[in-house]
């Protein structure tokens, strides 16, 4: 590893939390989350009086302002709701590292909450379309459902371009299984293999049922803050030593290319910053909505070359015991996903720097990354962490 390029001021996350998971029906969203902010900051040695920034996504119609209203924060110096789908939680952390290094904040919330599952708003015909949309005019009239159409034509291109094999892309759920059976809070627990996975339902050819995330609730909080506030923590923080975003697309027709994400941008600028490479990290955690993308984000992260990724997750690379440890939770394939995965993936990763993970953790981590995507593989913000 190379030394770390960014010097300005050391930015950590203090605290991390979960918040219910699974089905949840005697809380609301708001307070899922709340729970969840009150142990995350417990965490750090904090409370919500000293929270002076807000990031969250998704979460009524204001976001921020809403979640900070319910909190009893008032007047934050910092908020930000901005819509970057499931890696909106990785960009919040890059937002709330620049801010804390700046001093326009000194205590940065960041999370989620979904009852997705329980109040059943997530369906294979996506939400409704604006009829005066570009999608309305030039892509639904197809038929394409979303999000899984578009994943697919990803799928079927990597497949004709590359040569990837409906096994290979299997490797990848297996391995998010096997990790989750280790994790008692993991929704799907029962053993799988390859050839079990490969005669699950086909949804969208070639994704079967266990190429696609899970429809849970669920949703986490984190705690960015300065090291002078970190050193108070109650549990060991992780210091934030690389972060980067980008998208590329929102209508397929317009994504420059399908075997290519907005993870090649994401990820070199968060692993110049941290002045590291690929083969500095410990523990991944990727985003799983679908198991291609996780080998579109290995491929575009630099962990092997394009159109390798399918060769790359084969022999159990990604499981326990593998050469690269990923999917750690069970990640969305196996433990949860409630919609937007990313917070929980800056959870996992802050879990196994600090060596809490219990059966499944990754012996002597010191690196993690947690790389969220958003929308129709259109969005990304990687995030490095050392301990």
């Amino acid at each position: 590893m190379t030394r770390n390029v960014w010097d300005k001021r050391a930015v950590h996350i203090a605290g991390v939390a979960e918040t219910a998971l699974g089905e949840v029906r005697d809380q609301t969203e708001l307070s899922m989350f709340a729970a969840a902010a009150r142990e995350a900051l417990g965490e750090a040695g904090l409370t919500l009086r000293d929270v002076d920034g807000v990031f969250v996504n998704y979460m009524g119609e204001e976001g921020s302002v809403q979640v900070a209203e319910y909190l009893g924060i008032t007047a934050p110096r910092y908020a930000d709701s901005t819509d970057l789908g499931g890696a909106a939680f990785e960009a919040f952390v890059h937002h709330a590292m620049l801010a804390v290094a700046e001093g326009r904040c000194e205590v940065a919330l960041i999370g989620y909450a979904s009852r997705q599952r329980t109040r059943r708003f997530r369906n294979m015909a996506g939400s409704p379309v604006d009829a005066d949309s570009l999608a309305a005019q030039f892509q639904s009239p197809y038929g394409l459902p979303a999000p899984i159409g578009h994943y697919a034509m990803m799928a079927a291109r990597h497949m004709h371009a590359y040569g990837t094999t409906p096994e290979q892309l299997a490797e990848v759920a297996v391995a998010a299984r096997a990790w989750a059976r280790l994790n008692p809070k993991a929704w799907s627990r029962d053993p799988l293999n390859v050839e079990q996975a490969l005669a699950s339902r086909m949804i969208s050819t070639p994704l079967r049922r266990s190429d696609c995330c899970l429809v849970t609730d669920g949703g986490g909080a984190i705690v960015v803050t300065t090291a002078e506030r970190a050193r108070d923590a109650a549990k060991p923080s992780v210091r934030v030593i690389g972060a980067g975003e980008s998208h590329t697309h929102w209508h397929l027709a317009s994504m420059p290319d399908l075997t290519v994400t907005a993870g090649a941008v994401s990820g070199g600028e968060a692993f110049a910053m941290a002045g590291i490479t690929a083969a500095d990290v410990d523990v991944l955690q990727p985003y799983d909505s679908f198991t291609i993308t996780v080998l579109l984000a290995l491929e575009d992260l630099g962990f092997c070359g394009k159109g390798e990724g399918g060769p790359f997750v084969s022999g159990g690379r990604l499981a326990p015991g593998g050469a690269l440890p990923a999917m750690t939770s069970g990640g969305g394939l196996s433990y949860n996903h409630p919609g937007a995965l990313g917070a929980l993936l800056l959870v996992e990763a802050v879990r196994q720097l600090r060596g809490e993970a219990g059966e499944r953790q990754v012996p002597d981590a010191r690196i993690a990354v947690a790389h969220g995507v958003g929308g129709f593989n259109s969005t990304a913000a990687t995030v490095v962490l050392a301990r």
